[in-house]
């Protein structure tokens, strides 16, 4: 059936692309990185600044492990090198995407190529993110400086970050970092969950007693809409969970997570940035969202030895291929077209930015689906 299956979504020619894309962007980036989002589709080369440049060299990490290309492996070694500086020296560190950051670049280089600089860099920033966790309320602040009440919020996408913590305790032996991922999932879960199956971006806690308070969105439509990347991120954030923990409860939370995204998709398969919208809808679509719940999807099939999930992840492939990845570099330096960092309503915070764009983690997540279609046993980065 696998067989089958990686036959009907062309796997060689998706992977054959995805290849040139990564080797073109090297080119274009040269001893920089990528920035959070493309311009007119093409990347422009940028400092390691931002909160997914690791999931750029995790890009590469995923590409040299399909290719065996050693200049693949000196480039992410290189990223080390930087990625060390940054956590040394507290560069562009204010917030909790730490495992965004170090997960794909740093764990994954000690875990390929034996770095030690790489673990180390690692076990640093699991170090800072502990220290942004809050007692009251028992969760990883989000953005902003500590004591701030204004920022005293979590926010869905750290459900992510997290498994840096579950890797450092089995790194280390210390419980601590275990101990914090384990509070703010239970957290995390209990208030962005709502009674239909969707997911809050974003939840405020009073800074004072650490009481949920209510759920908003920052990028998401309306504070009561799904984000569809937001859903993603709840998809294979619980998974991750499940696979450090084997809770029951991480199980429950990624299959509600999960029927909603998949009853939610239009008919096109790929999601709009909002479940809000459609069918026939003329807003713009989020491919990146659709890679990162297929990732989640097969991560879960893997931990719980379901075939017919992972059949059904690998189904949602050829869509996401077909509409969205690209197949010539004249046209773009990134992985997969067509996604959204951040678009503006009368109801949220954001500002637009990367709108119908190529972006950062879409082309990392695309590339982490095409690495598990076709290797069931891949150990991943996070």
């Amino acid at each position: 059936m696998n067989t089958d299956i990686l036959e009907m979504i062309r796997w060689n020619e998706m992977s054959g692309h995805a290849y040139a894309q990564t080797k073109k962007a090297i080119e274009d980036m040269g001893s920089l990185f990528k920035p959070t989002n493309s311009e007119r589709n093409f990347y422009m080369p940028s400092e390691n600044n931002e909160w997914t440049n690791g999931m750029w060299t995790g890009e590469i990490n995923i590409m040299y492990e399909l290719t065996k290309d050693e200049c693949l492996k000196a480039k992410a070694l290189e990223h080390v090198d930087d990625f060390m500086e940054r956590i040394m020296t507290m560069r562009s560190i204010k917030n909790h995407d730490m495992g965004f950051l170090y997960s794909p670049s740093c764990v994954a280089a000690y875990r390929l190529y034996g770095s030690e600089k790489g673990r180390d860099a690692a076990l640093k920033a699991a170090d800072y993110l502990i220290s942004r966790f809050q007692e009251k309320g028992e969760f990883i602040q989000a953005w902003g400086p500590i004591g701030d009440s204004d920022c005293h919020r979590l926010i869905i996408d750290c459900l992510m970050n997290i498994p840096l913590l579950f890797w450092a305790t089995e790194e280390t032996g210390l419980e601590k970092y275990r101990e914090i991922a384990l509070k703010h999932f239970n957290t995390s879960i209990h208030c962005v969950l709502r009674p239909d199956n969707s997911t809050y971006h974003t939840f405020y806690f009073d800074p004072d007693t650490g009481k949920p308070l209510y759920g908003a969105t920052h990028q998401g439509n309306r504070n009561d809409s799904a984000w569809a990347r937001g859903q993603a991120w709840g998809i294979y954030g619980s998974a991750l969970a499940y696979r450090y923990t084997k809770s029951g409860e991480a199980k429950a939370v990624f299959q509600k997570t999960l029927d909603f995204f998949l009853e939610h998709l239009p008919g096109s398969v790929v999601p709009y940035w909002d479940f809000d919208f459609d069918d026939g809808s003329d807003e713009p679509r989020d491919s990146s969202a659709l890679a990162i719940a297929i990732c989640g999807m097969l991560e879960m099939s893997d931990n719980l030895g379901d075939s017919s999930l992972r059949e059904v992840a690998l189904k949602l492939l050829p869509p996401l291929y077909e509409m969205c990845a690209v197949k010539d570099s004249s046209l773009s330096n990134g992985q997969l077209l067509h996604g959204v960092y951040c678009k503006h309503t009368p109801t949220n915070s954001a500002k637009n930015r990367g709108i119908d764009e190529c972006n950062t983690w879409g082309d990392y997540f695309y590339v982490e689906a095409l690495m598990r279609a076709k290797n069931p046993l891949w150990q991943a980065y996070w």
